[in-house]
């Protein structure tokens, strides 16, 4: 068993080992450490840890000391620098007309090294470039080209699914992906929804793939003929997340039908011809495949009651009730449409006053009924209640009218004939209730 400290050097980098040298070291600290690029400030991120001497890649290089202060200072400085060399660089590339982008620019801890780190289409010949910047900065200058996937990872930000990306957070190096990966998890091959902001595959393809490589050998595969609870049929859909797959039935191809994995049974698995000497099962055989959850231990259930020769006698008893009940319920209902013309007959009899002036004005025939005009179909009993209830205010206004007016009995005389006073008044319902009351002129 070998002592050793994990440091990284950059946030989301990778994770190196070195010889604590005795030291007890804590994670969140900084430190200096020897590489091989020369003394550099790194950040502890696993303490002090036993691991077997397998693991570790010698020869093991030691820790300086505990990062100290003044060694804070130093740190700071570097990236005041770093910010002024990369905007000196920028001004050179554009005055060569060199074909690169640059993406960042470190200096080592001891300050007689930069490192510009670019990106470009194919080779690109910056030696003049480096001669420009070597006499600007007077320190060794180096240049180096890098992918598209580490400047995503040097750069950061945020990925479709709206997370840091994955390289700049937690990813030590980058896993290979191919487009197999994409095709196996049945998404869409189109670029734009299967590629990150690099223009490369998304690394998160990798994350499932041994989940879905284990799913798509216990699932069968598209157009295998297969048994089903509810029959024979061919498979036409795979859902691997779910383990279900769809099957159209030999009975009912118009209707596919989802069962899980374990409710089938494969009999050809693959396209193919269908077995010649194939008998089906009884459909008694395919109703045992019938998935049937486990009853869970705990959960009470309430049971089912048993149908005894009582319980059929009081469900006959209870529906004859009902039936018997239901034509009374029907007698009780009066007719809409005759309610409603007797409401609408009343309503537009007590809104106007043309009735009363119809039963003053003509005198009533010997023998025979006159009708009040819109209550033909009024029964009699009805139509005296409505004309014993006449509208005093409109009474008034008729009694003022023939006031003012000579009636046409006194019409030579020129003398006015004084109202009854008992036509204002409310007429009571008569006790008979026969025929609708007379008019004082007709008697």
């Amino acid at each position: 068993m070998t002592e050793i400290i994990s440091v990284r050097f950059k946030s989301g980098g990778k994770q190196y080992y070195f010889d604590p040298q005795g030291v007890q070291v804590v994670s969140g600290q900084g430190v200096i450490i020897e590489t091989a690029r020369g003394v550099e400030y790194g950040e502890c991120v696993q303490g002090n840890t036993m691991v077997p001497d397998e693991s570790v890649v010698p020869p093991l290089r030691p820790m300086l000391r505990v990062a100290t202060p003044e060694d804070e200072k130093i740190v700071e400085r570097n990236r005041e620098k770093e910010a002024r060399a990369f905007r000196i660089c920028q001004e050179k590339i554009a005055d060569h007309g060199l074909e690169m982008k640059l993406v960042e620019v470190e200096y080592n801890f001891e300050g007689n090294k930069i490192l510009f780190f670019f990106t470009a289409e194919g080779r690109v010949d910056f030696r003049a470039l480096v001669k420009d910047l070597a006499s600007v900065f007077h320190t060794r200058i180096e240049l180096r080209q890098i992918g598209v996937r580490d400047e995503a990872k040097m750069l950061g930000g945020l990925g479709i699914c709206g997370r840091p990306f994955c390289c700049s957070g937690f990813l030590d190096e980058f896993q290979p992906v191919s487009i197999k990966m994409a095709k196996t998890q049945n998404l869409s091959l189109n670029p734009t929804k299967i590629s990150g902001t690099c223009g490369r595959l998304m690394c998160c393809l990798k994350y499932e793939q041994e989940a879905y490589e284990d799913a798509v050998k216990r699932m069968p595969k598209q157009e295998s003929f297969v048994e089903t609870p509810d029959g024979v049929g061919t498979v036409c859909q795979v859902n691997l997340l779910k383990e279900q797959v769809k099957v159209r039935l030999d009975d009912s191809p118009e209707t596919p039908k989802c069962y899980r994995n374990c409710e089938i049974c494969v009999v050809r698995n693959g396209k193919g011809k269908r077995p010649e000497d194939y008998v089906a099962p009884p459909p008694e055989e395919l109703a045992k495949l019938r998935y049937v959850p486990p009853r869970e231990e705990g959960v009470w259930e309430r049971p089912t009651p048993e149908r005894t020769a009582l319980t059929e006698a009081l469900e006959r008893v209870f529906q004859a009730a009902e039936e018997s009940a239901q034509p009374m319920r029907e007698k009780k209902s009066p007719p809409q449409d005759r309610g409603s013309r007797s409401r609408g007959g009343s309503r537009r009899r007590r809104g106007s006053g043309e009735g009363k002036q119809a039963q003053e004005a003509v005198p009533e025939k010997k023998g025979k009924e006159q009708p009040s005009r819109g209550s033909s179909d009024r029964p009699q009993g009805e139509q005296q209640r409505v004309n014993s209830r006449p509208n005093k205010a409109k009474g008034e206004r008729l009694t003022q009218q023939m006031q003012n007016q000579p009636s046409k009995e006194n019409g030579e005389s020129g003398e006015k004939k004084a109202p009854s006073r008992n036509r204002n008044r409310r007429r009571r319902r008569p006790s008979g209730g026969g025929q609708p009351p007379k008019s004082p002129e007709a008697e």
